[in-house]
């Protein structure tokens, strides 16, 4: 009788909070299930797994691969896909710089459970990735401001304060903010989340949280709360900073993370395509759900129901 004898991916851990690399894994290959349970083990540890010599050398392999791990959105609520390609959003430096911390469409209320990038032009210096662990952040926070945290909501918003100065801002900046917005999304979400598969508590704020619902609480009170929240989410301890080289694809939970595409790069060109999976309706530490305010993204994304074992409010504190 043959047995089968698993083999275990190596990862190599990229800091002590978050991330992870492996190189030489083929992404385009038929991976079994055993393979892609895991992948997902591994990004429920380290958040953000960086794949090196990938073999993901079109948008079919790498909408393949990030379809394994659930249902896909489409490419945006309101931005326009890569032609013929539904489920693939370019991340292109011609259309600006993602320079600000933010979850992914988080102004839904379904935003996706993970986002892969994948590098298809790089610069020939800068142009990182930073991703950053929200549950490290979290855990950072002294015991009095986790449990005042635990009890926030925030609103979420696409139509956000672009407060960039004129003099910085990219040429197309006014027509891709108009394309942004076309749709209006406002979604309350809890300031701490409970991730379903781990019970992990994390912050979940960045860039689209724009006030605290809190009645009374002025618009300044309510960001001088959230940037002092943010400020744990970004310590140095927590973010892990990927240099892209060809052929990679990056796949990081965004649940739980953050991420920030500084503009390093002198105006070179910078070009990632990004396929997302399909996510829950957040939960917080009360078992309470996100809800919509504003806006419909039902035809932006399918929601994915949370495994019994993790939907309540018992979140470790981890």
């Amino acid at each position: 009788m043959t047995i089968a004898i698993e083999t275990r991916l190596k990862f190599t851990k990229l800091g002590s909070r978050i991330g992870a690399e492996i190189r030489g894994l083929d992404l385009s290959a038929d991976l079994s299930d055993d393979t892609i349970a895991q992948l997902r083990e591994a990004l429920n540890v380290h958040k953000a797994l960086v794949f090196r010599e990938a073999n993901v050398l079109d948008d079919d392999a790498q909408v393949r691969f990030a379809g394994r791990f659930g249902p896909l959105t489409n490419a945006h609520p309101t931005v326009a896909s890569v032609h013929g390609k539904p489920a693939v959003l370019p991340v292109d430096s011609e259309n600006g710089s993602a320079n600000n911390w933010h979850t992914d469409v988080t102004f839904v209320v379904n935003p996706p459970q993970a986002s892969t990038l994948r590098s298809i032009t790089l610069p020939a210096y800068g142009g990182e990735t930073l991703i950053a662990s929200s549950t490290g952040a979290y855990q950072d926070l002294p015991e009095e401001l986790r449990n005042f945290a635990d009890t926030l909501w925030a609103t979420h918003t696409n139509d956000y304060d672009y407060s960039v100065p004129k003099n910085l801002e990219h040429a197309n900046a006014e027509e891709r903010r108009k394309e942004f917005t076309r749709i209006h999304f406002e979604t309350a979400h809890p300031v701490v989340r409970v991730h379903p598969l781990t019970g992990e508590r994390g912050l979940f704020i960045g860039g689209f949280a724009q006030r605290l619902r809190i009645v009374g609480l002025s618009n300044t009170e309510s960001k001088d709360i959230l940037r002092l929240l943010q400020a744990y989410v970004t310590r140095p301890e927590n973010v892990v900073r990927v240099n892209w080289e060809p052929n990679q694809l990056v796949l990081f939970d965004n649940r739980i993370t953050q991420h920030y595409a500084p503009d390093n790069y002198d105006g070179q060109p910078r070009t990632l395509n990004r396929v997302t999976i399909a996510g829950d309706i957040p939960r917080g530490v009360d078992g309470r759900s996100s809800t919509s305010i504003k806006g419909d993204s039902s035809t932006y994304s399918e929601t994915v129901a949370v495994p019994d074992t993790a939907a309540a409010g018992a979140g470790a504190r981890q």
